[in-house]
């Protein structure tokens, strides 16, 4: 089997894309500590194909909702690179427009403003009534059919010719078909776990079925394997209005009783093409009007809203680094990660209708210190 020829150049480009938001973790700077000799070990590993995926760090966190994740250790995170560097650029050709997650130049900001030009368009800028059908795959990343996903990157690498397909079907099979919970590290208490769904955890997932939250390569899959779902839903129901973001999807029209006549053939679709299942208690049919919920957003004529979730962990935030900053132990290094979570949280509300809240906010009674970093990001 050849290797593509520039792959030791592609590796090293892999190795500086997988450390630009992971620096100074313990894994990637025990890698970087000699970045040039474990990177030829890959190569050659790849080119001799005696590759083989180390141990997964497992976890749950809480916000904003329990979710368990799956860090794969920095080498590996150097393969999916690797991977996604090669293969997105064949499938970006392939998308819609209005799918959103882990695309360039796009994401949850660029889903809620096309969500806005969806409701002003059907509306005819507010001034006709139009309803919304949100809806949502129940344990979407844990029910995804490995076989299902591996034939249809086979079957598009195949349409588009693509050089050393078998090299990548390689390599894709040894990471679609991991089992990431044999072996992995398990970090916290076993209470974490307590009121996580089955469906939504990878050790209950049948078998040959999940993917792990946490790989870069499981974003890029999750896209590919609703891809024939997004032209069914554009071409063959004539959706316009629709959009969806992983597995949170959203369409609008003007009449309801369309609406209501898509959920049939969607469930559907997606059982006897994915195996996937709608979720019974997320079909949400309602007139826009009352505001459309999307990405962490509540978008109503004119305007647009934060969701209450996200303004109350938002306050929460300011309690905590106002306790914080009264203990001899908020350093320079406290001080910094204070800025960069309140800055976070202040940046995003800029794309917000937040002009009271951000008032809200300035009257706080709170320590001079963060008082200066929010009124600092508020004249902004």
């Amino acid at each position: 089997m050849e290797v593509p020829p520039h792959l030791l150049r592609d590796l090293f480009q892999a190795y500086f894309d997988a450390r630009r938001n992971k620096r100074n973790t313990s894994n990637q700077l025990a890698f970087e500590m000699n970045y040039e000799s474990h990177i030829f070990d890959l190569y050659q590993e790849l080119k001799e194909q005696t590759y083989s995926i180390s141990k997964s760090i497992c976890f749950i966190v809480f916000k904003p909702v329990q979710r368990e994740i799956f860090a794969g250790n920095f080498r590996d995170r150097v393969i999916h690179h690797l991977v996604f560097n090669a293969l997105n650029p064949i499938f970006e050709r392939k998308f819609i427009h209005d799918t959103y997650s882990c695309r360039v130049a796009k994401g949850p900001l660029f889903g809620i403003k096309r969500v806005e030009h969806f409701y002003r368009s059907c509306s005819d800028n507010y001034q006709k009534k139009s309803f919304f059908l949100k809806l949502d795959i129940e344990g979407y990343f844990m029910s995804i059919d490995q076989h299902i996903l591996l034939e249809k990157i086979k079957k598009t690498l195949a349409a588009k010719d693509v050089p050393y397909a078998e090299f990548w079907i390689w390599l894709l099979e040894i990471i679609i078909f991991h089992d990431a919970t044999k072996n992995c590290i398990i970090k916290g208490e076993k209470s974490d776990w307590h009121g996580l769904p089955h469906t939504k955890s990878l050790f209950y997932a049948p078998t040959k079925k999940g993917l792990p939250i946490g790989n870069l390569t499981s974003q890029l899959f999750g896209n590919i394997y609703l891809n024939d779902f997004d032209h069914f839903m554009k071409s063959s129901l004539k959706c316009r209005y629709y959009g969806r973001y992983v597995d949170d999807f959203v369409i609008i029209h003007p009449e309801k009783s369309f609406l209501t006549s898509l959920v049939p053939p969607i469930k559907e679709f997606l059982r006897e093409n994915a195996q996937l299942t709608l979720h019974p208690k997320k079909i949400h049919l309602q007139e826009c009007t009352k505001g459309i919920p999307f990405l962490g957003a509540i978008i109503k004529p004119y305007r647009t809203y934060l969701r209450n979730r996200t303004k109350g962990e938002f306050f929460k935030k300011i309690k905590y680094w106002e306790s914080q900053c009264k203990t001899s132990s908020f350093c320079a290094k406290e001080k910094m990660r204070c800025q960069s979570c309140l800055h976070s949280y202040l940046g995003l509300m800029k794309h917000f209708n937040t002009f009271r809240l951000q008032q809200k906010m300035t009257q706080i009674d709170m320590s001079p210190r963060l008082q200066k970093v929010l009124n600092k990001e508020v004249r902004q």
